[in-house]
């Protein structure tokens, strides 16, 4: 009879283990999510700031077509990137890219840097990607946390069992991530 409680008490206790696991799983796999939401959340508001920067940047400096071309491209592109989160890093990359050609357009023209209206896009931009950067860290860090998880013993055995697989990281390329060199002195030149 005791090795009958006995063996009843060891499965009671990985029944509890497991369950505990599990809801430890949920419960990360839903704060990626979560976090997933407040980068997509500043990215939206990005894109939402980016035609209101290209408009003041075009009444200024009309003929840089190409540009402002790139720029629009890149932002359909971006915002049209609604999959999986590599997806939507592969998107971002050239979005990057045409924002910092075009934050170069500006250093050409002074009464551009002197807008009111350019300067207040501007530091509105530059809060966004500071927020964004925040929220892309936030994010792969759950993910790290979870990914650990996931791939480590024992806890890879339920994993498996219950369908939980590694998330992928928000990466953008290395020469995306570089903010743009903006003068702000009106000078013109480097900074």
């Amino acid at each position: 009879m005791t090795v009958l409680y006995i063996v009843l008490l060891a499965v009671g206790v990985i029944l509890i283990a497991v369950a505990l696991s599990y809801n430890r799983f949920v419960s990360q796999r839903n704060l990626i999510r979560n976090s997933w939401a407040d980068v997509d959340s500043e990215l939206r508001r990005r894109y939402d700031l980016i035609p209101n920067l290209v408009s003041t940047v075009k009444g200024y400096a009309a003929h840089e077509k190409e540009i402002f071309e790139r720029v629009a491209e890149a932002r359909s592109a971006a915002v049209a990137a609604t999959g999986p989160v590599d997806q939507q890093a592969t998107a971002e990359a050239p979005l990057v890219s045409a924002l910092r050609g075009l934050l170069a357009v500006a250093e050409r023209y002074p009464d551009l840097k002197a807008s009111q209206n350019f300067l207040g896009l501007q530091h509105e931009l530059s809060n966004t990607e500071d927020r964004l950067q925040a929220a892309r860290r936030f994010y792969n860090g759950n993910v790290r946390d979870y990914n650990r998880r996931v791939q480590s013993f024992p806890s890879n055995i339920l994993a498996g069992m219950f369908g939980f697989h590694a998330e992928k990281f928000f990466e953008v390329e290395e020469a995306a991530r570089a903010a743009p060199a903006v003068d702000m002195t009106g000078q013109g030149g480097t900074p």
